[in-house]
């Protein structure tokens, strides 16, 4: 008697994506975490206690305590806010600047366009890790100084992406129409081209948070980043490696987290851009 209102259930848990639900759930509590991370861990991060140092995951320390006895679980929960900072922020700075850039570079074509793509040309040369040490070494560590740097070698990939767009949608038709129509050249690429080439650079933008999120961590780990004893994963990693077979949970725990970021990042970016896929195929027919 139950089951014609079992399938109606069954057609929804189908219809819904694990993946992207995961992801999303998995997103809503790392904002839970960097913004209010109290409402997660209730022992404060930075207290030191070196009579409970090194002590094993349960009790009242649910991962244990690191080598000064600071809880891990919560320097693990008070660095998301730092990891993702950076991450937002750099990938920000890449697409705002990267968009301005590369849409400009459309717009202007000739001499300007042809000095921005050479320009992007030399900065896609170098490994984005590589560029993101260049400004470290010339600005110094610290997470606003890592946050320019990750984001100024994300850079060239949003400026291409950005003008490549920009070059489709200015071929459109209705662009040409409202030029013809008497709208200046400049004004139909602000009111056309800049929202309707909008889109792939939100949906790259997601995916380019993962990576960031990834850089940004991994100069913490080199001692680049966000500076002791603020909590940031990269910098729980380098504390933990070299005590991970008396206190694995120091190390393994952050290394976890960025793992479930950029793959939750990666999934909802994903995600966004079959949608926006889907969407673009179903309007051309």
């Amino acid at each position: 008697m139950t089951l014609p209102a079992v399938v109606p259930v069954r057609r929804t848990l189908r219809a819904v994506p694990l993946g992207p639900a995961l992801a999303w759930t998995v997103l809503a509590l790392l904002a839970v975490a960097a913004l209010w991370p109290g409402l997660l861990a209730g022992q404060p991060p930075n207290a030191v206690d070196p009579i409970n140092a090194l002590t094993p995951p349960g009790g009242e320390h649910l991962l244990g305590t690191d080598q000064l006895g600071r809880d891990v679980y919560s320097r693990l929960v008070h660095g998301t806010r730092d990891s993702l900072t950076v991450g937002l922020g750099a990938t920000g700075i890449a697409l705002g600047a990267g968009s301005l850039l590369g849409v400009l570079a459309a717009m202007a074509r000739g001499v300007v366009d042809e000095v921005l793509m050479r320009l992007t040309d030399i900065l896609l040369a170098f490994p984005g890790l590589l560029l993101a040490l260049l400004v470290i070494a010339l600005l110094g560590p610290g997470t606003g100084h890592a946050t320019l740097a990750i984001g100024l070698s994300a850079l060239p990939g949003f400026v291409r992406l950005a003008r490549a767009q920009a070059l489709v949608v200015g071929r459109a038709d209705y662009v040409h129409s409202a030029v013809g129509f008497g709208q200046r050249r400049w004004a139909a690429h602000l009111r056309h081209v800049v929202p309707n080439a909008l889109p792939p650079l939100v949906v790259f933008a997601t995916l380019g948070i993962a990576g960031a999120v990834i850089a940004g961590s991994s100069l913490s780990f080199l001692g680049l980043g966000p500076q002791p004893p603020d909590p940031e994963w990269g910098s729980m990693l380098a504390e933990g490696r070299g005590q991970f077979e008396d206190a694995w949970a120091l190390a393994l725990g952050p290394g976890v987290a960025v793992l479930l970021t950029a793959a939750a990042l990666t999934v909802v970016g994903r995600d966004l851009q079959r949608r926006l896929e889907g969407r673009n195929g179903h309007g051309r027919h």
